[in-house]
């Protein structure tokens, strides 16, 4: 094995002991299955691999490729959901939620309501108070401004409040 490569794979080897065990949790919070997180994270760090020369900050990479990945997750159990609805409805075998007797806090939680967001938002929230990501690092990672981002997370707070204080 060649010197610079001993060097990248002993540099990843520390990324992944630091990181991967936080990228796991992270990703199960946001999807609710350790399983499928754990997948994410590897997925992660491969991605990591083939980009190791290119990336300025690996913890703060690892958490946006994760991020893309639970957004594609979601997006796809969206037209799931979707076409599940439609083949229920067409089956008239609907179920109103509204009529299902849960309260409004139990239907609407915070995740939810995150998801709910807009997408140019919701990246920016889940890596800075999921991800615990800094506003630069945020910027860094989305290629935006650290203006653009407080502002964002700013309008982000602001929605995540109306929609959350419907169900107080």
């Amino acid at each position: 094995m060649a010197s610079g490569e001993a060097a990248v794979e002993s540099a990843v080897r520390e990324v992944y002991d630091a990181h991967f065990g936080r990228l796991v949790g992270w990703t199960t919070q946001l999807i609710g299955d350790r399983d499928l997180a754990h997948d994410v994270a590897t997925d992660a760090f491969v991605k990591l691999l083939t980009h190791w020369h290119s990336v300025q900050d690996p913890r703060a990479w690892l958490y946006t490729a994760a991020a893309n990945q639970v957004r594609d997750h979601w997006r796809k159990r969206g037209r799931e959901a979707s076409a599940y609805e439609k083949f229920v409805a067409g089956s008239a075998r609907a179920v109103d939620v509204a009529d299902s007797g849960l309260d409004p806090a139990t239907r609407l939680s915070v995740r939810d309501a995150v998801e709910s967001l807009p997408e140019r938002f919701r990246l920016v929230v889940l890596l800075h108070y999921f991800a615990d990501l800094s506003v630069a690092q945020v910027a860094a990672q989305t290629g935006k401004s650290e203006g653009t981002i407080k502002r964002d997370l700013h309008d982000a707070r602001k929605q995540l409040a109306q929609r959350l204080e419907v169900t107080r």
